[in-house]
């Protein structure tokens, strides 16, 4: 069992704790705990009383590593009161000094060796400190020989107090009675807390965990083991990723354009589009997905459900384009960097079964920006052009924040690394160059900008109709040959072909035969063959032997002279009358304005039906559409500056004397205002002239009472002339609306 003297020194509380501490240590607890700094606290009992609430508590646990959460179990389990650093050593098996030293900055302990106190809210957080259940006493067992006890149990009883005590304490069984379960729990070396739970008491799991109560303690981080490679290859092969994600995403979004996915009832993009883009890019469903998020959260993607178009490229997308490639990369790898969503889980089902899709509310995890930037400071940690295996720097970062992550921190951390080589963060495991600088927010484009190969302003042009270019191409001779032929092959050369649809499709487009004949000849450093010049020729003499249009409406009549007399006639040329033969008209606007445009003229048209018949309509009255307004999610209160808490931690002292000053007898000159004592006077004159703070309370002209601690400068005319510690400004208060003061510094001590 663990024993352990009473601590010899006086105790304090977490306040007097928080109190006694310098301006320096109490920015480094703010800064780590920045949620105890919004809103301001008014002195140090609310800041303690901040510090000790559950959500915060759990948000400084995980910033733990795994040897202070050690540390903290350690403390835990030497039970209530205070503990010593050398009490710690021994169960730890090591120096606690650093873990310790994480533990203060965090405020989840204080008081100075040997009285250390675990705030109370942490063993609400951590019930079962190191694996081990609660003790006896908590779970209503009267162990009596716990030894003779064990030594009575057969192989399976043993089996299971040996799995529980291994950690967790708590399994489910069925107790049965004659089975091993049933047998423990009548012997009381197991409490049952319902049909089908059982918990081992910690005492017992102490006995058999033997020299080891903690079980095996990672004082070090796991060893992560990265065969070096040139930085030079790296970036090399970051860049070719670079290049491959910006032609990847170019051509999603060309598609969306060309037509749009569908919005889901229940949001995002539905399986049969996500399967349609995918065979069009030539990419997996994972990596669509990926390019999918990734497009939205740099603002080139959006839904514009209102006009029911689907998904569609923003106005961005055009001035994305015309950046520089290195440029528009940045953009989109900070927005992968920051992005709060998980696209791993696309296609994945969730508890009610249905598939997560991507563009859904259902894959936001506030968390997974975190997990990416965690990986990627693993990474720059270790020397440049280091490539660890993706197992160890999982295992890196289980260790950095146990309690951090959640249930798919591991799978999160490879998704992750996958996602940054996808996109060039990373080349051959490594960080690249750029990559180390998109982390720490410096200028990613310039280092990216000389790794690229410079744009090509040619290609070869082979006998089979295909165009080989062995880099990226200039963005304007890279839209003409897309256009024109299809990529067949990417990697370090791209390879186009050019078939019929694709000439067709560049003909669609606007160019002429004459056009395409020139471009190739322009840019191919390869004579042009004689087959693409005869696949142009006949693909643009049969282009346009067909033509289709739309027509909004038509107007048909028996009698050729009328319409032949609508033709001529000038009063109902806004409807676009066109005539496609002697006994019909089409027209460019909707029905409804022909027949009031008509009517308008002279003439006494009908409307019919798609089969003929003359249509009936009786008006409607007209009512307004309801519209509902979308609910804004709630935005993240911006973390506070350096500056800000500076000015927390001031605010915060000049609150802790207000209340300290309120809790004593103040040296009152008047309860009441607009009387003024000589024994007022007298005070305020002496602190003027020595220098003292005093406690100040006073009440404006609107009735408002205040408490200030200000520094007195003069007394003269019925006015007093002081200096406001927490504005650092100059005031002057009525001397008949002060109602009491109180020093808040010895007298006998001036200030310096």
């Amino acid at each position: 069992m663990l024993t352990r003297p009473a601590a010899s020194v006086e105790e304090m509380t977490l306040s007097e704790h928080l109190r006694s501490l310098p301006d320096e240590a109490l920015l480094t607890l703010l800064r780590r705990r920045p949620d105890l700094a919004v809103p301001p606290p008014g002195d140090m009992g609310v800041l303690a009383s901040r510090a000790t609430v559950r959500l915060s508590v759990v948000r400084a646990l995980e910033q733990l590593d795994a040897f202070a959460l050690a540390v903290l179990d350690a403390l835990q389990l030497l039970g209530p009161g205070a503990a010593s650093a050398d009490e710690l050593a021994k169960l730890v098996g090591t120096n606690v000094e650093t873990p310790l030293q994480q533990l203060r900055e965090l405020a989840l302990i204080w008081g100075e060796n040997p009285a250390l106190h675990v705030v109370g809210t942490v063993p609400q957080v951590i019930p079962y400190p190191a694996g081990l259940g609660r003790p006896a006493e908590q779970l209503d067992l009267d162990l009596g020989d716990i030894e003779a006890a064990i030594a009575g149990l057969d192989d399976a009883q043993r089996d299971v107090l040996d799995r529980l005590a291994a950690g967790p304490p708590i399994g489910a069984a069925q107790v049965r009675a004659g089975s091993p379960v049933a047998r423990l729990v009548s012997l009381r070396l197991l409490a049952r807390l319902d049909a089908a739970t059982v918990e081992l008491p910690r005492e017992i799991g102490l006995l058999l965990r033997g020299d080891s109560p903690l079980g095996v303690v990672s004082v070090e981080p796991p060893p992560l083991p990265a065969p070096p490679l040139e930085q030079a290859a790296v970036d090399a092969a970051g860049s070719g990723q670079v290049l491959e994600w910006l032609r990847h995403l170019e051509g999603l979004l060309d598609l969306c354009a060309a037509d749009p996915p569908v919005e889901l009832r229940s949001g995002g993009i539905g399986v049969r589009d996500l399967r349609r883009l995918a065979r069009a890019l030539s990419v997996d469903e994972p990596v669509l997905a990926l390019l999918l998020e990734i497009a939205c959260a740099a603002g080139l993607l959006a839904n514009s459900a209102s006009q029911h178009q689907g998904w569609l490229p923003t106005t961005a997308y055009d001035s994305w384009l015309a950046a520089p490639p290195e440029r528009r990369w940045v953009q989109v790898a900070t927005a992968w960097l920051d992005l709060a969503r998980q696209p791993g889980l696309v296609g994945r089902r969730d508890e009610r079964d249905r598939v997560l899709a991507p563009l859904s509310a259902d894959i936001a995890r506030p968390g997974a920006a975190r997990v990416r930037r965690s990986v990627l400071s693993i990474l720059a940690d270790l020397p440049p052009g280091s490539a660890p295996a993706a197992e160890a720097l999982v295992a890196r970062l289980a260790w950095q924040g146990p309690r951090r992550g959640g249930r798919l921190r591991d799978e999160s951390a490879r998704w992750a690394l996958a996602e940054a080589e996808t996109l060039g963060v990373t080349g051959r495991g490594a960080l690249t160059s750029y990559g180390r600088a998109l982390r720490t927010g410096q200028d990613a484009a310039s280092e990216l900008a000389h790794r690229l190969p410079a744009p090509l302003d040619h290609f070869l042009l082979q006998a089979d109709l295909t165009a080989i270019v062995p880099g990226p191409l200039e963005p304007e001779l890279s839209r003409e040959l897309t256009l024109a032929a299809d990529v067949e092959s990417s990697g370090g050369a791209t390879v186009y072909r050019i078939t019929p649809p694709s000439v067709r499709r560049a003909l669609d487009s606007g160019r002429s035969a004459a056009q395409l004949h020139q471009m190739f000849a322009k840019y191919s450093r390869t004579p042009v063959p004689q087959a693409l010049t005869y696949l142009i020729d006949d693909v643009s003499r049969r282009h346009g032997g067909l033509r289709a249009g739309v027509a909004a409406s038509y107007l048909r009549s028996d009698d050729e002279s009328l319409l032949s007399q609508l033709m001529a006639d000038r009063a109902v040329d806004d409807l676009g009358l066109r005539q496609l033969a002697p006994t019909v008209l089409m027209s460019r606007v909707r029905t409804q304005e022909v027949l009031s445009g008509l009517r308008a003229a002279g003439y006494i048209p009908v409307e019919e039906s798609a089969d003929g018949y003359v249509v009936v309509s009786v008006e409607q009255p007209r009512r307004a559409a309801r519209q509902g307004v979308a609910p804004r999610p709630p935005a993240r209160p911006p973390r506070p500056t350096d500056d800000q808490l500076e000015g927390v931690v001031r605010k915060l002292r000049i609150g802790d004397r207000l209340a300290r000053v309120a809790r004593r007898s103040p040296v009152s000159i008047s309860n009441l205002p607009g009387v003024t004592t000589a024994t007022a006077l007298a005070l305020l004159q002496e602190a003027a002239r020595e220098r003292h703070r005093i406690c100040l309370s006073y009440v404006d002209s609107s009735g408002n009472a205040t408490s200030r601690v200000v520094q007195p400068l003069s007394i003269g005319g019925g006015f007093l002339r002081a200096e406001d510690e927490g504005t650092e400004t100059l005031h002057t208060f009525a001397l008949h609306r002060i109602t009491s003061v109180a020093h808040v510094d010895d007298p006998t001590t001036p200030l310096s």
